[in-house]
């Protein structure tokens, strides 16, 4: 890990948080769209809008009626510092590829919501003081002129009480400077709901003071089983919520959320569509603020449809049409999906297979080797690390060959 070290001054950390409102309007001025309802952003799905083969949000938006994204992740840079970027290489600041993709989403009526942090890289919280990654954070809300952003606290920053205590400071300010600003804050899941570090990020969350409009657990990557276990785990995570913060039932329910990841998960776990509507009744029924997922990257079948009996960043491993879960998205959002059936995403027809990758080669960014019948193009600098053995690993799946 990095040391912890604020990158701005405190005096001017706080200038900039406390101009949020202001920027914000400006940046709302300059091309964001009116502000949809706290519903939709309650059901964005996840999308990495650089990385891992992005589909086409249009297309999307035009199969299943989802109107809303969460597009992740904004990091520290890799080699670091309090600026915020896109996946630790991109800086926001001279963006213009998630700018597109989001002014194609405006365009036809939707919006996007933010994440930052998420599972791999270097989070802001843990290279800023709170009041820096605020202003930090602040940024990335002008520039795109948002209305909802995510927290997405996962390990190894959710094991760094500093980084936690930075993360929440920076939340409680955006949240005061931006008013109407939809929050949510993503953790890990357990069977008993959360474990001690999701228990310990909630208890500085009310030592500061500070309620998001959703705590959302990710029941996934646990020892989950279907369902059933996710179900019990909300059930679990709704008490957590009520003895940590005073809530009864329906208060608790009411700041409580679903993160789920379709498909087959990182530890080999598999959640189908049936799976994912009763996680949607038991959401509905409980009058629960949030039901989205990770990835629609990842929600179109792939080729062949079990994948090998891997994860990909880049489809489900489950038998599906493109965009089947995306549609209990726009369910929870209150909205019909299309009752047509979209096409099939075609089977591309296979292309030749780069040189076999091997342990001891070298590879850089953009570099492509074949493995396990699919070719791979190298994300960043690697060696010995397996095309596909995780999907934050350094390759990118080109399809079969």
């Amino acid at each position: 890990m990095r040391p912890l070290r604020a990158c701005l001054g405190a005096a001017a950390a706080v200038t900039l948080a406390a101009a949020g409102t202001t920027a914000l309007v400006a940046g709302n001025a300059s091309g964001a769209t009116t502000a949809l309802s706290n519903r939709w952003y309650a059901a964005a799905p996840y999308l990495m809008p650089l990385d891992n083969d992005p589909p086409s949000a249009a297309a999307i938006m035009d199969a299943t009626g989802l109107k809303a994204f969460q597009l992740a992740f904004v990091l520290a840079p890799n080699g670091g510092g309090c600026s915020p970027t896109w996946g630790g290489t991109t800086a926001v600041s001279s963006d213009t590829a998630v700018q597109s993709v989001i002014n194609t989403i405006r365009a036809k009526g939707g919006d996007v919501s933010v994440s930052i942090g998420g599972y791999g890289g270097t989070k802001l919280g843990q290279t800023c003081a709170d009041a820096a990654s605020a202003a930090a954070y602040q940024q990335v809300i002008t520039k795109y002129g948002l209305h909802a952003i995510d927290f997405d606290l996962e390990e190894p920053e959710y094991e760094n009480t500093a980084a936690i205590r930075n993360e929440i400071g920076a939340a409680k300010i955006l949240q005061q400077n931006n008013p109407g600003l939809y929050v949510s804050v993503t953790t890990a899941g357990t069977a008993d709901g959360t474990g001690w570090f999701g228990k310990q990020m909630l208890l500085e969350a009310k030592s500061q003071g500070f309620t998001p409009n959703n705590f959302s657990i990710m029941p996934f990557d646990g020892g989950f089983n279907g369902a059933a276990s996710q179900t019990g785990a909300l059930t679990n995570f709704n008490s957590i919520l009520q003895s940590t913060f005073g809530w009864d039932q329906a208060t608790a329910y009411a700041h409580e959320g679903f993160s789920g990841m379709n498909g087959r998960s990182d530890t080999g776990e598999y959640f189908t569509q049936a799976d994912f509507q009763t996680v949607l009744d038991y959401a509905t029924s409980h009058n629960m603020d949030r039901f989205t997922f990770w990835s629609l990257n990842r929600d179109r079948q792939c080729t062949p449809a079990d994948n090998g009996g891997r994860t990909s960043g880049t489809c489900s491993s489950v038998a599906q049409n493109s965009w089947d879960f995306a549609k209990y998205s726009v369910k929870f959002a209150g909205v019909t999906p299309p009752t047509t059936t979209p096409t099939p995403t075609p089977t591309p027809t296979p292309t030749s297979c780069k040189t076999a990758w091997s342990s001891t080669a070298v590879y850089v960014k953009d570099d492509e080797a074949s493995y396990g019948g699919h070719n791979w193009k190298a994300k960043w600098w690697t060696q010995n690390e397996v095309p596909g053995a995780s999907q934050w690993g350094p390759w990118t799946d080109e399809g079969a060959c």
